[in-house]
């Protein structure tokens, strides 16, 4: 099946930056959000980086000017049941994944295929619960999707091996290299990454090393262009709290234990970029 039409349900911070991908690399693409301020806030984010590259000549007003007539938007799914794909990118919820499938596996033509872009959640749980199980993979953008290369595909014991190179060849006209990893907790990035991150959480909270000392060793020593604590700030406090409780649950391997610090900023709605307030504090300006 040639893929041309994509939905992206959900325009937050991922949705959006996906959305940018997919309509720079040529693609029509419609994103769905039930909240008109989240739908708004995605185009103008949009819109505002790609004026960035123009004015830096990275781009030119044309080209800027194709990209924002390539993208829709909506706040009603039943949008989405002409696409050949939709790429899922809401709130890191299991049940709440599950249920936005449900009522997609109703409303869509037959051949369309479903990817989550989780990080760390059971794409196998997903599959089970829309009747074309065999056509929903995980198809995991990584953060800022318009810079980051890599796209990693999840692949359960329900795809099949034609969903998987149809997506495969897919991901590889948006300039991105697709790797494909079993749907294990945390995939291979985030399995790799999470233990990483939290460490430096626990680093802070045991008052081993400050947050500046943390983040600055880290770009200085291993040339990581964000110490931890940014990257989990970038992430999203809560969201990296769901991967952690997620991994956790499936291993019982203590390095994905939460560390209290995190859980008590969660709390506390300190969520990092998203809030203006995390590890680091943030100016809308």
């Amino acid at each position: 099946m040639e893929i041309k039409k994509i939905g992206v349900l959900g325009t937050g911070q991922m949705g959006s930056g996906i959305i940018q991908v997919l309509a720079q690399s040529g693609y029509d693409v419609i994103g769905v959000d039930a909240s008109e301020q989240m739908v708004d806030k995605c185009v103008q984010s949009i819109d505002k980086r790609l004026a960035g590259r123009v004015q830096k000549g990275k781009m030119r007003q044309e080209e800027k000017d194709a990209v924002m007539a390539r993208i829709s938007t909506s706040q009603k799914m039943e949008d989405l049941s002409d696409c050949d794909l939709i790429e899922e990118a809401i709130p890191e919820i299991l049940e709440l994944k599950k249920e936005a499938f449900s009522k997609l596996d109703n409303l869509c033509k037959p051949e369309t295929i479903f990817g989550t872009n989780t990080s760390g959640l059971s794409v196998t749980d997903m599959a089970a619960a829309v009747k074309r199980g065999d056509k929903l993979l995980g198809v995991h953008f990584h953060k800022p999707a318009p810079v980051m290369r890599l796209l990693e595909l999840v692949r359960t014991i329900m795809t099949s091996t034609e969903t998987i190179e149809t997506v495969k060849a897919f991901g590889e006209t948006l300039s991105k290299t697709v790797v494909v990893a079993p749907d294990v907790g945390g995939f291979i990035v985030t399995r790799l990454f999470t233990p990483f991150l939290l460490g430096a959480v626990r680093m802070l909270e045991e008052d081993i090393a400050t947050r500046d000392e943390i983040d600055v060793s880290m770009k200085l020593a291993v040339n990581h262009p964000m110490g931890p604590l940014q990257v989990v700030d970038f992430i999203g406090l809560d969201t990296e709290l769901s991967i952690a409780e997620s991994l956790y649950e499936e291993t019982k391997d203590p390095k994905y234990a939460p560390p209290v610090l995190l859980k008590k900023m969660v709390s506390a709605g300190w969520l990092g970029i998203k809030t203006g307030k995390g590890f680091y504090e943030y100016n809308e300006a």
